[in-house]
């Protein structure tokens, strides 16, 4: 029986995962760093802490590292979050999940600044039960770090009871890492097979289409 569902954001509740991998491009060609974006793009999902290394070698991420993310961050405050548009459907589904009585939180790999301008966007602040973000973990997904802090604010309710709900690979290895189911949603362009093969036990197009089916779906109580 599923009495809490947690939610990660990226890609899942805001469409911002194509502004993510702009910005990352961005900054990395300020600093010296030729990344083709599409490449950046199948990283999304993962924190700076893990993206980073993906593309920059150990001794640059050491020594570049911190004012890369600090740049990307800022960047991405200040040109690319304005344009951010909750998916379909994000503010009915919660409405949805409050009446049947369950329990509502979000775990990103964002910052919280940045994890507090989507609740906005999203008009789903005063729907949700607590939040998790970047800073409450050592390391992002897919390390389970920010999930297992969402374990942390639901206690005594163990993971069995709880779900999560993510667009990306990341999102569900984390997941399974912290015992959690994972339903997966494609609006964040992530493969129905990269979606299956990292955990997912059901997908769906979007929030939206989540809510259609919500009878029917995992999240349901009963």
């Amino acid at each position: 029986m599923t009495k809490a569902v947690i939610f990660d954001v990226d890609g899942t509740l805001v469409d911002t995962n194509d502004f993510h991998a702009a910005s990352w491009a961005e900054v990395f060609r300020r600093f010296g760093h030729a990344v083709p974006e599409a490449e950046i793009r199948g990283q999304i999902g993962k924190g700076s802490d893990q993206l980073m290394p993906f593309f920059l070698p150990p001794e640059v991420v050491e020594r570049e590292g911190e004012a890369i993310a600090e740049a990307r961050s800022k960047l991405f405050m200040q040109d690319y979050i304005g344009q951010a548009r909750a998916f379909p459907g994000v503010r009915p589904l919660f409405e949805r999940l409050r009446a049947e009585g369950q329990r509502i939180l979000l775990a990103s790999s964002a910052k919280g600044e940045e994890l507090e301008r989507y609740k906005e966007i999203a008009g789903i602040a005063d729907l949700i039960d607590g939040a998790t973000s970047a800073d409450d973990a050592e390391h992002s997904k897919p390390h389970p770090d920010i999930f297992d802090a969402a374990l942390d604010q639901l206690k005594p309710l163990p993971a069995a009871a709880a779900i999560v709900v993510g667009d990306s690979p990341y999102d569900a290895e984390a997941a399974g890492k912290a015992g959690l189911r994972c339903v997966g949603l494609l609006c964040g362009g992530f493969p129905k097979a990269v979606l299956r093969e990292a955990g997912c036990i059901a997908l769906y197009r979007d929030p939206a289409a989540l809510l259609a089916d919500y009878a029917r779906s995992p999240l349901a109580p009963g």
